[in-house]
């Protein structure tokens, strides 16, 4: 009987987080409002057209374009930001983020959340962290730029056994 006390109570415990609040809208607003969620989005916006550049000068590997082709060039990264724009607006993903932010965090983590961000480091995180995300694109690029032989190769392969394979 004491074994059945001990594990009853065990478990309740165990469980316990499953019982905490979730977060109530009002905080998660408050959060993404502290933590700039919609300016940080924009931010990223305005990186996809650098990020849109240099992936049409590795496709151009190092070719000038024509007129005709800078155009192109530029209708097709018109029609891409404006997809961008419609499509991950503030709008749109703002009840995204109150749903997975209350299903993710309680009331409580929230709250601590929020007494960080309002701290003087919790601020450095914000106003620092759209740099930090630029750097880091920049950076995996160039990673991946630097696996592009490998891949291709990778590529090369599954053709020539899809085509073994097929004999």
């Amino acid at each position: 009987m004491r074994v059945l006390r001990i594990g009853l109570v065990a478990l309740l415990l165990g469980s316990a987080p499953a019982w905490a609040a979730p977060a109530s809208e009002a905080s998660i607003r408050e959060l993404l409002s502290v933590t700039q969620a919609a300016k940080l989005l924009e931010g990223v916006r305005a990186q996809f057209d650098g990020l849109m550049g240099n992936m049409i000068r590795q496709a151009m590997n190092g070719r000038t374009p024509t007129p005709a082709q800078e155009q192109a060039i530029q209708r097709m990264k018109s029609r891409m930001v404006a997809v961008l724009q419609s499509e991950l607006s503030w709008e749109k993903l703002e009840p995204m983020y109150l749903r997975l932010y209350r299903d993710s965090f309680t009331d409580e983590e929230v709250g601590g959340m929020l007494a960080f961000y309002r701290t003087p480091a919790g601020r450095a995180v914000i106003e620092k962290m759209p740099l930090l995300m630029q750097n880091t694109m920049v950076e995996v690029q160039g990673m991946i730029a630097g696996m592009a032989p490998q891949m291709h190769r990778i590529e090369q392969d599954l053709l020539a056994d899809l085509k073994a394979a097929g004999q």
